[in-house]
């Protein structure tokens, strides 16, 4: 009748994790789109207290989303255009690309002029605002300026259209013309250090995030470039874009979870075969953490309808620590010879179980209180794979383990039996004292060398071939730089417009300065109708009187037939902003009106370009209504300072929450005993990383928080574990150490990752639990017996 319930508890347990299976099989394989997550800026955390400046934060990370720029140099120009024509050639004929610019279309420049000819009266620069604001402007001699000016070879005004040049001026000052990307053989070409860069650009037919887009775009761009690279030698390529980000993280986390998957998995079979001397034990083990992964990868796909690359790669390491239920169960078993019972040994170590999963629980759901949504899907797999590893040593081992075992390998036991026999002798009496303040002396010199770091690139951190390639490109075609702007706001366009104009007058004070390269915002290429008419109130009295005009613009040389043209368009009309926005000539500044995204009232946004520090960029907003400066970067650096500087408020509140459970189930008289080696592991952790140079980030106190939930862990096995093995010495101790080396295999090994953020937290994991596991004896120092 017990065995027949064993049976039936574990059938309901199997059929449940069947359920699970399927439905994670679903999640992950079964949809159009994989739920994995290969967009780092998805894991950041929003930051802004302004939610416009949220989506506007979001809206200008993905503008060029899945777009893909590319730069083809050669020495010789001619080779240059021939491999960028080619380039586009052959990325054209591929379907995973939507569609490919490299020649443009044959257009006359003068396109560009014509659509500003009906408000050229209504647009002047601050030079010739200045001047014409002087009571010593001198038509005459600004018309003879203009008309000996050296002829445009850019986009320049005709001279009868433009007799004074206030156009041409003008223009002059727009982005296409400050551009060094010109017009070349319908090429966008620019040259320097005797090289010819020619831009190529493609969108993908799809997200730059999804997997399938990704291997088929790379793959397409590899060949062409090595069929340009061959046919015209001496060519290079530089390419930026979210799709060669994407697919760096994507490799990254697939390496990770390979070295950290397999390695751990290979290194803690060989120790679970080594130390059980049999495969039985290897696979339950096995089977009840990869039941609990499977669970935790199902759970998070459902709560978050994706899952992180970053929880991708924790989950690979949670192995180490979700084996350890199974562990303590299997050396039970091996402990009790032929006297095991299967529902015998689950009563014996389900109290330990149960308040090592609680410990950890409290780890972990520490962690998920921060606003960071990948720190919080971090702690629900950690949560959810660790409460089903633990129910599936409950549900399914009584069941699959009905006989006895061979008991843990004698080397293993003997091994532990002298390290807890030596760590008992060094730290009871006055020599534990002393070994005590020599410890606590070495620690002080790392303690004081403890720095912080809470710069977000320590989070991500691109391939430096990527981001040297960015910059490159950026400076050779000037693009701006996306990591900062401002949000201005208004009550409506007109006030935006206003606002955007005060903004500018100051960052050109800048420019003056050259401490930044410029900035790119609609107000610089539609000016608010207030200034419009204030540029129109400075030329009204050159217009006023006709004859005068006249006589100016005969003198000069103009026809007649030119003269009566130009003076019958004045006044002209205002260049409206809504009008101008859907013309062609704005497509690519569409992303700067935030119009779409207000509800009351408008807003817009200004790009400073260059990398001018975020104080300077502040400072010159400051006092400006409505305008705020956005720089996600540092605003997300700030909110890891604060959480890093609260999470060691943190680490103090669990250890306070756990010494009434402890206290429960030992006596509060206990609690320091069971509660040091933990706490010591973690100081001396802290130390360890001083010494390193380490600076500390809030990756590395989440992880001396798991330390304190891990190292808890270890206390209770030890402490609840020994009275069942009084017989054989040393065999719990050494089930500890074993659970200790499988979570140092799984989680120390994060230390290798190409992830800043995972490597920091390896690392504080290898030391603290390496250190716990060597201190944990001393949580039952009276109780070590010599061999």
């Amino acid at each position: 009748m017990k065995q027949r319930s064993l049976w039936l508890r574990a059938g309901w347990f199997a059929v449940a994790t069947l359920l699970i299976a399927l439905l994670g099989a679903w999640l992950l394989f079964g949809r159009d789109r994989s739920p994995i997550q290969t967009d780092l800026l998805a894991m950041l955390p929003a930051t802004e207290r302004n939610p416009l400046a949220e989506v506007a934060a979001q809206r200008l990370a993905h503008a060029d989303g899945d777009r893909v720029i590319v730069l083809v140099a050669n020495a010789d120009d001619d080779r240059a255009k021939a491999a960028a024509r080619e380039l586009g050639h052959v990325l054209a004929h591929d379907d995973v690309f939507a569609s490919v610019t490299a020649e443009l279309p044959p257009f006359d420049l003068q396109q560009l002029i014509t659509p500003y000819l009906a408000h050229r009266f209504s647009l002047l620069t601050d030079a010739d605002r200045t001047a014409l604001a002087n009571a010593s402007y001198d038509p005459a001699q600004a018309l003879a300026q203009r008309v000996n000016e050296p002829f445009a070879t850019g986009v320049g005004t005709r001279l009868q259209d433009d007799p004074f040049g206030w156009l041409q001026h003008w223009l002059d000052q727009q982005p296409w013309s400050r551009s060094p990307l010109v017009p070349e053989d319908n090429l966008l070409t620019a040259h320097r250090d005797n090289v010819s860069y020619v831009l190529v650009t493609a969108t993908l037919d799809g997200s730059a995030y999804d997997d399938a887009i990704q291997r088929r775009a790379l793959h397409a761009l590899g060949d062409a470039e090595r069929t340009i690279e061959h046919d015209q030698p001496g060519t290079r390529v530089l390419r930026t874009g979210a799709l060669f980000y994407a697919a760096a993280a994507r490799a990254g986390a697939e390496h990770d979870v390979h070295l950290v998957g397999l390695v751990s998995t290979f290194g803690i079979a060989l120790l679970l075969l080594g130390v059980f001397r049999s495969p039985g034990p290897l696979l339950l083990a096995f089977l009840s953490t990869a039941i609990g992964v499977m669970a935790a990868t199902t759970v998070s796909v459902l709560i978050f309808g994706q899952i992180y690359l970053l929880t991708l790669v924790f989950g690979a390491a949670l192995l180490g620590e979700a084996v350890d239920y199974s562990i303590q169960y299997l050396s039970a078993r091996a402990n009790a010879g032929d006297a095991w019972e299967p529902r015998q040994g689950l009563r014996q170590v389900r109290p330990a179980l149960l308040l090592a999963l609680g410990t950890s629980l409290l780890g972990y759901a520490l962690l998920g209180l921060v606003p960071f949504s990948a720190l919080r899907q971090m702690a629900c797999f950690a949560m959810t794979g660790m409460t089903v590893a633990c129910l599936s040593v409950f549900g399914l081992l009584p069941a699959l383990l009905q006989g006895p075992a061979k008991p843990l390998s004698q080397a293993s036991v003997r091994g532990a039996l002298a390290v807890q026999n030596l760590v008992a002798r060094m730290a009871s009496g006055k020599r534990g004292i002393a070994l005590a303040v020599v410890a606590l002396l070495l620690a002080i010199p790392g303690w004081w060398q403890l720095r912080h770091d809470d710069d977000v690139h320590l989070l991500i951190s691109p391939p430096a071939v990527l981001s040297q390639q960015e910059r490159q490109i950026r400076d050779i075609t000037g693009l701006g730089n996306g990591t900062q702007f401002y949000l201005v706001q208004g009550a409506n366009q007109e006030q935006v417009l206003q606002r955007e104009e005060a903004l500018e007058l100051r960052l050109q004070q800048l420019v003056d300065a050259n401490r930044l390269q410029g900035w790119l915002g609609l107000a610089g290429m539609v000016p608010s109708l207030q200034r419009q008419r204030a540029d129109q109130r400075l030329l009204a009295p050159l217009f006023t009187q006709p004859d005068r005009m006249r006589q100016w613009l005969s003198s000069a040389g103009f026809r007649v037939a030119d003269i009566e043209p130009f003076i019958d368009a004045w006044p002209g009309t205002p260049l409206d902003l809504q009008t101008w926005l859907k013309s062609p000539l704005a497509t690519p500044f569409r992303y700067l009106w935030m119009g779409d995204a207000v509800h009351d009232g408008a807003a817009s946004l200004v790009l400073p370009q260059g990398d001018a520090p975020s104080a300077l960029l502040q400072h010159a907003a400051s006092g400006l209504p409505g305008v705020t400066l956005v720089d996600k970067p540092a605003s997300i650096s700030a909110l890891f300072g604060r959480y890093r500087h609260y999470a060691s408020i943190w680490l103090l509140a669990a250890i306070v929450l756990i010494v009434p459970v402890f206290g429960w189930r030992y006596g509060l008289h206990n609690v320091p005993r069971v509660l040091a080696p933990p706490v010591l592991g973690i100081g001396l952790a802290l130390a360890m990383l001083g010494y390193l140079h380490q600076p500390l980030t809030l990756f590395h106190w989440m992880a001396l928080m798991l330390v304190l939930g891990v190292g808890a862990n270890y206390a209770v096995f030890l402490r609840e574990g020994e009275p069942h093995v009084v017989h054989r010495p040393g065999a719990m101790y050494a089930s500890v150490l074993l659970s200790a080396i499988t979570a140092l295999l799984s989680f120390g090994l994060l230390a290798l990752s190409s992830m800043p953020a995972l490597r920091d937290f390896g690392l504080t994991l290898l030391l603290g639990i390496g250190f716990t596991a060597l201190l944990v004896p001393t949580s039952v120092i009276h109780r070590a017996t010599s061999s």
